[in-house]
């Protein structure tokens, strides 16, 4: 059956700081399968409860590609899902590229990269000392650090990290900026990436862009529009999220004083905490990419139709009380934590243990080099980003 409900607009509102609107809750506890409306594309479905959105994230009859280029699809932003990106494929495609890059992001790999994010965090926090108080960790840190790693991974110059961080907040826009903005950012991104692809055929190169491009032009596994848009999506997924989140964990470290100094106290607890902000903290500022049933799929009292779109919400989900115990409570000493901060089904994040160790190796040093950090500013007066797809600080001023 189809239950009839109430069309509310989503987002529920502009994020504020790294609040919860308690309307999921709610939801999650009455109407877990509830209509809603985006600013583009029209209706669909929200999707609040844990077990609800494990079905829809890894049931096949839920379709990423069946949204390509469509307007008609409900959405935050003003572009449509792209095609050629891996998170508009469905499987065989999605499994075809994502097998390509794959191998650069398993556990034995990534921890293979901690020396080179320490040494690169002991650096940038070396200079922020030198400096002296007051410090933008924003700048100073959070950015710096998954940026230097995702572009000597994919073999970016130095010179040119900034030529792709100008126009990622800018392509991960919902309101910040104007549709031809986010348009011509995009297009700034493809003519870069084309260009480093350029290069490599004339000069072959051992870093994963490389081996891209030799999948391309020597095993034809990918065309040239994917491989444009796959090295475009591992730059902004590689850095974007983790330099949010590294900033974003501080400044909720800071502003509960007796969690920071739990962590200073015993920093072997840092592995696990990370996880439990993982579960806590919204990243999303309440956008997520829709998924359109092929067939008539129940879910709970709710038929969703063939055509339909559903949105999934895991940050709703990782607060599911049916889950986890005092799922409203940063609890850093939290065992059991199945959260689904990374995404599940074939769409997990890629990158979710590089993400791990970047603010793992954050997370540790700040704790160690700067036991009293705390924040330079009252907390109200940290100045947020808005209009974007994930939210953070524009700036975290920090003293010590």
């Amino acid at each position: 059956m189809t239950v009839k409900t109430e069309v509310r607009q989503y987002p529920f509102g502009e994020p504020v700081r790294l609040d919860m609107d308690p309307l999921y809750a709610k939801l999650r506890r009455e109407e877990p399968i509830s209509r809603v409306r985006l600013p583009y594309g029209g209706e669909g479905w929200l999707v609040t409860r844990y077990a609800d959105a494990k079905l829809v994230l890894a049931d096949p009859r839920f379709s990423r590609a069946a949204t390509v280029e469509r307007e008609d699809i409900p959405r935050t932003t003003p572009q449509p899902a792209a095609r050629n990106s891996l998170l508009s494929m469905d499987p065989p495609e999605h499994s075809r590229l994502r097998k390509l890059v794959a191998k650069a992001f398993t556990a034995r790999r990534v921890e293979q990269l901690r020396p080179r994010a320490q040494q690169i965090v002991d650096q940038r926090l070396a200079e922020i000392e030198a400096s002296g108080p007051v410090a933008d960790l924003v700048q100073s840190l959070a950015l710096p650090l998954p940026v230097t790693v995702i572009c000597e991974m994919l073999g970016i110059p130095t010179e040119d990290q900034h030529r792709f961080r100008e126009f990622s907040d800018t392509v991960l826009s919902t309101t910040a900026h104007t549709p031809e903005q986010i348009t011509d950012a995009r297009t700034a991104l493809e003519t870069y990436l084309a260009e480093l692809v350029a290069q490599r055929r004339q000069q072959p190169t051992d870093d994963l862009l490389g081996a891209l491009v030799a999948a391309r032009d020597n095993d034809d596994r990918l065309s040239e529009d994917e491989l444009v848009n796959l090295g475009i999506g591992l730059l902004i997924a590689g850095h974007e999220t983790t330099a949010n989140q590294i900033a974003n964990f501080t400044y909720l470290l800071l502003t509960e004083p007796t969690h920071w100094e739990l962590l200073r106290d015993k920093p072997e607890l840092v592995p696990g905490a990370v996880e439990e902000l993982l579960r806590y903290v919204q990243l999303g500022s309440g956008g997520a990419f829709a998924r359109v049933a092929t067939e008539d799929v129940p879910i709970g009292d709710v038929t969703v139709r063939a055509g339909e779109a559903v949105i999934v919400n895991t940050q709703a989900a990782n607060r599911d009380e049916g889950v986890f115990d005092h799922p409203e409570e940063l609890d850093l000493t939290r065992n059991s934590n199945p959260h689904m901060a990374f995404g599940h089904g074939v769409h997990h994040c890629l990158g979710a243990q590089l993400a791990r160790l970047e603010l793992q190796v954050a997370l540790s040093s700040l704790l160690l080099r700067f036991p009293t950090l705390c924040l330079a500013v009252p907390a109200e007066e940290v100045p947020w980003k808005t209009g974007l797809l994930v939210r953070g600080p524009k700036a975290l001023p920090v003293t010590w």
